[in-house]
């Protein structure tokens, strides 16, 4: 039976299950965190020039060396970074940080407000170490703004740990034969980071705990969205595990199954344990065993060999089948061994459970467990690669064979794509932090913030106000034009000084996504180029049929205005004279048809009518003389 198949089975209360989340979600502010340079993200080949760095871990005020910041300086990297045009110093880390952002300040508060938390008296700026590039500084900027909240899910509430205001990270572009290369304009975005306590016992209430609190942050309407703008961490462990902290969950949909493969991984990583308990297992010395291998046939091996490499090997003494053991879906105890090994650049590890293969025979697999002194009971892991590689590789590898022994270990892992994780690095330290000195300590006055109304609250009164149905209204609630339409319809309770709700809401959750699917490059289009079309529409000066050629046209001549193109395009209205006129014109034309058809024949014609109009005329207004002229001749 798989790990997979296991998972059915599971008792999370039998087996301890503990979790909780770290939602990460950055905020829609004008300028970022401790500059004035804009949150707009660019493309790469936008760049203006590049600048590279070597970072290094720096001691606490204690004198300590974060464990993870040490073991993240052990791969020699360099990083490259992209700088634009709006790249300032403060992100180069060439000028001290600002004063935090007022804008992001505001928004963090009424998010505590939302999550019933108590706002700090002072809070202060610290460093948080960070060496793998993602930060020109080498630490993150970060704020505790508030703690001590509370989420209602239907088993039972989520307690809120805090709330944190941090400096975004840059983004990372690509990997290089020499390092990594990030792009500078997403970082110092404003980003809040909110982290519960371990309330959580099921998979189904972690996935509910993320989506109340993405409610909650939309509920804002101070956020950006899109892909990438909000991450989740999730911290799971099981009674007889350890405490992994999984980063970068991309969707709050992958949240229930990331604890679900993490539980059958530590579950599966237990019975490892217990099984090489009771073989009296053990990780044996490294070895150079280049010679075993000098005249093999496996391309990856030779490849090595014929580049003056050499292959390492370390005997894993009781670990026979067990290497080649799925922990999760398409994941072995090997591929955690292999995980460690390519940290140090290797492209990972052989090993005798999955062996002969690759071009290794099995006379070579003999050889090799002679040269290590392993029996049939034993496993035997390799890297081929540089001499230094090699090394650095498999030991890497020994080393995470004897935390086998021990069970699960506490680190740090990525997920991937398809649900399942990989080895990062291990569980940062109280170290890891140290006070900012060049940022003043705010203090923080949440009298002065209103609390936002919630998203479940809007669709209730876009219906009430704006006469929406349910559905719509809630497509506009939870979608990313929900500010527009508030600003675009005014104030509701029949003092609407706007444009028709109804309008505005099909124009930007439908209108905008029927054109994307056409392939119009609606992202070409700014708000006041949709304000401008529908005060156009409200001004009379545009039929509702004419919204979406217009706002075709204006997406491929983005530097125009509404009024420009619209009269250019000939798309303004037509007067009720001219409109009647087009109607007869095609009654006549199809004069026999109405007079065999009379009213039945509305439908064909009215497509004929808007058509000959080309979105110059308002629908009603066709339809009502279209039914007089046909009347008139039946």
């Amino acid at each position: 039976m798989t790990a997979r198949e296991r998972e059915t089975e599971y008792d999370y209360d039998e087996l301890g299950l503990v979790a909780g989340l770290e939602i990460h979600q950055q905020l829609d502010t004008a300028t970022k965190l401790f500059c004035q340079c804009p949150t707009t993200l660019r493309e790469p080949e936008e760049a203006a020039r590049t600048f590279t760095r070597y970072l290094h871990p720096t001691r606490s005020e204690l004198g300590e060396i974060d464990e993870a910041a040490l073991e993240e300086s052990r791969v020699d990297r360099e990083f490259t970074y992209l700088a634009y045009d709006s790249t300032c110093l403060v992100e180069e880390d060439d000028e001290p940080p600002h004063e935090l952002d007022a804008e992001a300040l505001e928004t963090v508060l009424e998010i505590a407000q939302l999550m019933d938390m108590s706002p700090v008296d002072q809070a202060h700026v610290m460093r948080k170490i960070v060496v793998d590039g993602s930060n020109t500084s080498g630490f993150q900027r970060s704020t505790l703004m508030a703690t001590g909240g509370e989420i209602e899910t239907s088993e039972g509430a989520v307690g809120i740990e805090d709330l944190m205001l941090e400096e975004e990270s840059a983004q990372r572009v690509e990997e290089t034969d020499d390092g990594v290369r990030y792009s500078l304009d997403r970082l110092g975005i404003p980003l809040v980071e909110i982290g519960t306590r371990p309330d959580i016992s099921t998979p189904e209430q972690a996935l509910e705990a993320a989506e109340r609190i993405g409610m909650l942050l939309r509920s804002t309407g101070k956020v950006k969205r899109g892909l990438g703008t909000i991450r989740q961490d999730v911290n799971v462990s099981i009674a007889d595990g350890a405490r992994v902290e999984i980063k970068g969950v991309q969707s709050l949909d992958d949240i229930d199954d990331i604890v679900r493969t993490e539980t059958a991984r530590q579950v599966e990583l237990v019975a490892i344990r217990d099984e090489l308990e009771a073989r009296e297992a053990s990780v044996g010395e490294v070895r150079d065993v280049t010679a075993v291998f000098e005249d093999t046939d496996s391309g990856v091996i030779a490849g090595a060999l014929d580049d003056d490499g050499s292959v390492m090997g370390v005997p894993l003494y009781g670990f026979d089948e067990l290497v080649g053991r799925e922990i999760a879906p398409d994941r072995r105890l090997g591929t955690e061994l292999s995980d460690h090994a390519k940290r140090h650049g290797a492209g990972g590890i052989f090993h005798t459970d999955e062996l002969p293969a690759y071009g290794v025979t099995d006379d070579e697999v003999a050889a090799l467990r002679d040269a290590v002194g392993a029996g049939s009971a034993d496993a035997v892991a390799i890297v081929a690669a540089d001499t230094d590689v090699a090394e650095a590789a498999i030991e890497a590898a020994a080393e995470r064979a004897a935390t086998a022994l021990e069970g699960v270990p506490e680190e740090t892992r990525g997920a991937n794509d398809d649900g399942t994780t990989r080895y990062l690095r291990p569980l940062p330290g109280a170290a890891r932090m140290y006070p900012e000195t060049d940022v003043p300590p705010v203090e923080p006055d949440p009298s002065e913030v209103p609390e936002p109304e919630l998203l479940t609250e809007k669709v209730e009164r876009y219906q009430d106000e704006f006469g929406l149905s349910e559905g719509l209204a809630e497509q506009v609630a939870y979608g990313k034009h929900m500010p527009l339409f508030e600003e675009v319809v005014g104030g509701g309770d029949g003092d609407n000084d706007g444009v028709d709700p109804t309008l505005a809401a099909t124009t930007l959750e439908s209108t905008l996504t029927e054109l994307r699917r056409d392939d119009v490059p609606v992202e070409r289009l700014t708000e006041t180029h949709i304000v401008s079309v529908l005060e156009m529409v409200e001004g009379g000066d545009l039929p509702n049929e004419g919204v979406p050629d217009l706002l075709t046209a204006l997406a491929a001549e983005p530097d125009r205005t509404a009024e420009e193109v619209a009269e250019e395009a000939g798309l303004g209205g037509a007067d009720e004279a001219a409109v009647r006129e087009a109607v007869v014109e095609v009654v006549e034309r199809n004069e026999e048809q109405v007079e065999a058809e009379g009213m039945q024949a509305f439908s064909g014609l009215m497509g004929e009518c808007m058509g000959a109009l080309r979105g110059k005329a308002d629908g009603d207004l066709v339809s009502q003389l279209l039914r007089e002229e046909i009347q008139k001749r039946a």
